[in-house]
């Protein structure tokens, strides 16, 4: 396995809080990408990652029909997301119709 440079403090603390429950972590560039790469073209446009708070990803989604279909695929959006970030894990998606920003 190969050893990684050196984190910030402030990084493994965040990472630890958030695994425990304890933190809110807002929304990241990382977070965004991989969320596309998720759900895919179609569903992307059309819903955001918010914050994972408690090992819940809040996800803002344009309209109900997409939020339906993102319910229907829960089970694999969340086993996806835990294979491409293990260190940020899931415990539940919770969807709500909004503005995406």
């Amino acid at each position: 396995m190969a050893q990684q440079g050196p984190k910030k403090i402030g990084d493994i603390v965040a990472n630890l809080l958030a695994r425990r429950g304890f933190a809110q972590i807002e929304v990241t560039e990382q977070y965004q990408q991989t969320w596309q790469e998720i759900v895919g073209n179609v569903l992307a446009p059309l819903s955001r990652p918010g914050n994972l708070k408690r090992g819940v990803l809040e996800i803002t989604v344009a309209n109900s029909t997409a939020m339906q279909e993102l319910t229907f695929r829960k089970r694999q959006l969340m086993s996806e997301w835990s294979k491409r970030l293990p260190d940020h894990p899931i415990k539940d998606l919770r969807f709500r119709v909004g503005t995406l920003t």
